[in-house]
């Protein structure tokens, strides 16, 4: 293969080498960042030093088209010649390709149909660093199979960031030796075309820096690092206004980079939705075209982005133009701070796409792209103190994605834990244990590996529920309206409102190109899934059904040469999908829809036939979307809490409102398709759902049905009822006469726990008893009890037991004498000193009895003044432990005093206090020294009486 002259790229001068260290080394670490033509040079290159084809893994569908057209145009050539693509439901090669550019999940298919790749010399990884998880799954398998079958396969992998230790480490570990013993030299014209070039190095001031390039590690695998050509790029900061939505602050920011800039201006922000409601910000800029870039638009208007324009543009793009793309003309980038990453919430049953800050290396990557071709601007819509709070990379998918479909990857690669891989980041635990737990459910499954069934789904290429939905959704409605409904599910940019019927017909009618292809692609799929013809070869099949030790590739020695993916169009999959796809639920929810495997898969093939009568289809649940959409999410159906409620419950237990406008606001049950929720809602938000009914629901979830006695404590009281249930959702229930005694007394506990001990009857001498205890448990510690609401609940069997024995419903709670339960805490034999220790009553001088609150720290006695008369030491409590607090009273019993030390009191507060009342209460005595003076109680007169 000859190159032609090859435009003057940083990495251009370093092709010669590069093409020879991964000719010598079998592996090799690539860092450049965006713009030096490491995506479309370097492939070139290595094509041209080897005899076999060269892959090049993209992390997305745009970026791959992107890159085989840039190529095949530096060719001469039409895409689909020398240079060719293929991703999900597109693909353009022929016989003399020697540059295939696919997204990852594809590659991922297409390894596990043929782990040798038959007649490929060279991998290139692009785009590493984004972390992607289809891109770290593809890292893993393409080791392990470089490890087993392959040693001579080279692997490039390149990244747009300079931490590449732990990759170079994963590239070199286990192969690099053997690598160099059995790789081919490459050709000697490899690079010697495609290093040539007129263009002379600038000599002007200012001028960007020449490229470099660096080699570093030993025991892993080379890193070459390529330094780009980057002008001078300014920073502004532009921090939001107070209620300013983000897409108004962008479009402040965009319009000041408008004005002081020159050139196109790219403008990244996180979805298709706000992409959308920014450029309504922006609508009737003079002499601007307001561009939208996104992996959803079609391919003409992914390219007119990608190409120049004749007016000056504003390019609003998610984060596909970070590194992947290169949007010509660019000289500001307004940058919104934020992206869209997969999360997902097993809790509540929710997952999808969340908005995030993004990461520092993010946002230099953006910014970068200013000062591609001359120097730039840049707009940062946050406040420059918070630039230092952003984390330093953006968080591997691996770790926050649903991974169902990787534990499906994994199940069908032989290794379902994924223990015999090397990882970048190994799936966590916990992730991998549920999404297995799913495939249990639908039986892709068991304890020998995977199942013939999770073959088929994993053919299909959609995430696990999706292809449950299509195979047995085909079943009861048909193929081909199955693959309608799963390909807006797969796709919810399909549908711009909530109600998913109303978006289907309205696809159904305006039949656009993407859905269409999409759902005749799905359609073709099952039929063939069910007679096998989408299925790779029997023997590696097996491959699965025996563990194999780490660093041994499947073994597909007696399997038959794999189909072209022409023959084969699960080749032509991403094999990704939506993130929403959750397994955030019980596995029971995703079980098989009230059938075997084998009969559902009959019904199927009769589906197929047209055999099933119109009317026999009908019934069958023909054309419901409904019924697809809860095939892929049984526990998400969901019926209205309350009459007129826009609130729903769904089975898996979350609570879900609908929003204002949604069109199905009087449904009684909705197959919900997309919820999610925002950070302190209690309640999430429908997305996306199809109107349906109790019968649907109880077809598409009989796993999630159950009919059990419950006694429970409901509304402030025990109900005893026989209750059917659809997951969390009651579907009916009957009221039982004699509930089990056991079962009663713990729903009593649970109302005890609920509401709290005041349900008891508390007297007032049960409230002080509890006083009591609780002052000795302060203040003696052991063996007085604690009396507190949570000590008391857990201790119930010790001192209420007795008393719960007999109840039956709240009213019997009520009638329980709290204080004669609480003496059987009492401590014995300590608890003979309790009104020593703790008297309920205290003897004054007087010779009243006055009753101590222990509800205070001291307690406190409150008692008239005239009564303490010639009392200079009150006594202590608690063996001396603890003084009382004195609240002196006048003889209306209106305060007077508060005090702990009684003879300091006589002594200074006495004779003010004196004065005061005396002329208020002449006919009380108010002694000069009440310390000498007889205690009494009432008048002056009293007081003589008792001298």
């Amino acid at each position: 293969m000859k190159l032609p002259e090859l435009p003057d790229l940083p990495v251009r001068a370093e092709l010669d080498r590069i093409v020879g260290t991964l000719a010598k080394r079998g592996t090799a670490v690539l860092v450049a960042p965006p713009g030096t033509g490491k995506t479309t040079l370097v492939p070139l290159a290595l094509a041209a030093g080897t005899d076999g084809r060269v892959l090049v893994a993209e992390p997305r569908r745009l970026a791959a088209r992107a890159a085989a057209a840039r190529m095949a145009a530096l060719l001469g050539e039409p895409v689909g010649a020398t240079v060719g693509y293929a991703v999900r439901g597109d693909r353009k090669v022929g016989r003399d390709t020697r540059v295939e550019v696919v997204t990852s999940g594809l590659l991922v298919r297409r390894l596990q149909n043929d782990p040798e790749l038959a007649g490929v010399d060279v991998v290139v990884l692009d785009e590493c660093h984004e972390r992607h998880l289809d891109a770290d799954l593809l890292l893993a398998l393409l080791l392990d199979a470089r490890a087993g079958l392959r040693p001579d396969l080279r692997l490039l992998a390149t990244s747009a960031t300079v931490a590449a230790e732990r990759l170079s480490a994963l590239l070199g570990d286990k192969v690099a030796d053997g690598a160099e013993r059995s790789v081919p030299e490459p050709k000697s014209d490899a690079a010697t075309s495609a290093g040539t070039g007129d263009a002379e190095p600038a000599s002007l001031a200012g001028a960007p820096e020449p490229a470099s390039l660096t080699g570093s590690g030993t025991t892993g695998a080379p890193v070459l690092e390529v330094r780009g050509r980057t002008y001078p790029v300014a920073m502004n900061y532009v921090p939001a206004l107070p209620k300013e939505r983000i897409e108004a602050q962008v479009a402040r920011a965009t319009r000041a980079a408008l004005a002081e800039s020159d050139g196109d201006v790219l403008v990244f922000l996180p979805g298709a939705a706000e992409i959308r409601r920014t450029a309504e910000q922006l609508s009737g800029l003079d002499g601007v075209d307001v561009i939208p870039l996104h992996g959803r638009l079609s391919t003409a208007a992914q390219d007119t982005a990608l190409r120049p324009g004749a007016r000056r543009r504003v390019v609003l793009s998610t984060a596909v133009a970070e590194s992947s793309l290169t949007v010509p003309g660019v000289r500001a980038v307004v940058d919104s701070g934020l992206a869209r990453v997969p999360r997902i919430d097993r809790g509540r049953g929710l997952s999808g796409l969340a908005t995030v800050r993004v990461s520092a290396a993010v946002a230099e990557q953006r910014a970068g792209r200013a000062g591609r071709e001359a120097p730039g601007r840049v707009w940062r819509c946050w406040p420059e103190y918070e630039h230092a709070t952003l984390p330093a990379y953006p968080e591997p998918e691996i770790r926050t994605a649903d991974l169902t479909r990787l534990a499906l990857e994994l199940a069908c690669w032989g290794t379902p834990d994924g223990s015999a891989l090397d990882w970048w980041d190994a799936p966590p635990p916990g992730g991998l244990a549920a999404g297995r737990d799913v495939l249990r459910a639908l039986a892709a499954e068991d304890d020998n590996g995977v199942t013939d069934r999770g073959r088929r789904m994993a053919v299909i290429g959609l995430h696990p529920r999706l292809s449950r939905a299509l195979l047995d959704g085909a079943a009861e409605v048909g193929a081909r309206a199955a693959a309608e409904v799963v390909t807006l599910l797969d796709d919810e940019s399909l549908s711009p409102g909530t109600d998913l019927i109303h978006s289907l017909r309205t696809l159904r009618r305006e039949k656009p190109a993407r859905w269409l292809r999409e759902v005749q692609r799905l359609a073709r799929l099952v039929e063939q899934a069910g007679t096998g013809q989408a299925r790779p070869g029997q023997a590696a099949q097996e491959r699965s059904d025996a563990p194999r030790q780490p660093g041994t590739a499947p073994d597909t020695r007696a399997a038959p040469p794999p189909r072209s993916d022409a023959e084969n169009p699960a080749a032509a999959s991403d094999g990704g999908s939506s993130a929403a796809a959750s397994d955030a639920v019980s596995p029971a929810a995703v079980s098989d829809v009230g059938r075997s495997v084998a009969a559902r898969e009959a019904g199927q093939a009769v589906a197929r036939s047209g055999a099933m009568s119109g009317a026999a289809r009908s019934a069958a649940g023909a054309d419901d979307p409904a019924l697809v959409v809860a095939l892929a999410y049984p526990e998400r159906l969901a019926r209205r809490r309350a009459p007129g409620s826009a609130s729903y419950l769904m089975a898996g237990g979350t609570a879900v409102s609908l929003p204002p406008g949604s069109g199905l606001g009087d449904a009684e049950w909705l197959a919900v398709a997309v919820a999610t929720r925002d950070p302190g809602r209690s309640e999430g938000r429908i997305r996306l759902a199809a109107v349906a009914d109790e019968q649907l629901a109880r077809r598409a979830a009989p796993t999630l049905l159950r009919m059990a006695e419950e006694v429970d404590w409901i509304g402030g009281d025990v109900v005893a009822r026989r209750v059917e249930r659809l997951g969390a959702i009651v579907l009916s229930e009957k009221p039982i006469r004699d509930p089990e005694p056991a079962q009663v007394e713990a729903a009593l506990r649970r109302g005890l726990g609920e509401s709290g001990l005041s349900l008891l009857r508390w007297s007032a001498d049960a409230e002080s008893l509890r006083q009591r205890l609780d002052f000795l448990h302060r203040t003696l510690g052991d063996p007085w009890p604690a009396v507190d609401d949570e000590s008391l609940l857990a201790a119930m069997d010790s001192w209420l037991a007795p008393d719960l024995g007999g109840a039956r419903r709240r009213a019997d709670l009520e009638r329980i004498d709290a204080g004669q339960a609480l003496r059987r805490l009492l401590p014995w034999p300590e608890a003979v000193r309790l009104d020593e220790l703790a008297p309920e009553r205290l003897t004054v001088p007087s010779g009243s009895q006055v009753r101590l609150d222990y509800s205070a720290d001291p307690p406190i006695l409150a008692v008239k003044v005239q009564e303490i008369f010639g009392w200079t030491d009150p006594p202590r409590l608690a063996d001396g432990r603890t003084t009382i607090l004195l609240h002196l009273l006048s003889p209306a019993r209106r305060p007077i005093a508060v005090t702990a030390d009684l003879p300091s009191f006589w002594r200074t507060g006495w004779p003010q206090a004196r004065a005061e009342l005396r002329g208020r209460y002449p006919k009380h005595s108010w002694p000069e020294d009440p310390t000498t003076v007889q205690p009494h109680r009432g008048t002056a007169r009293n007081a003589a009486r008792g001298q």
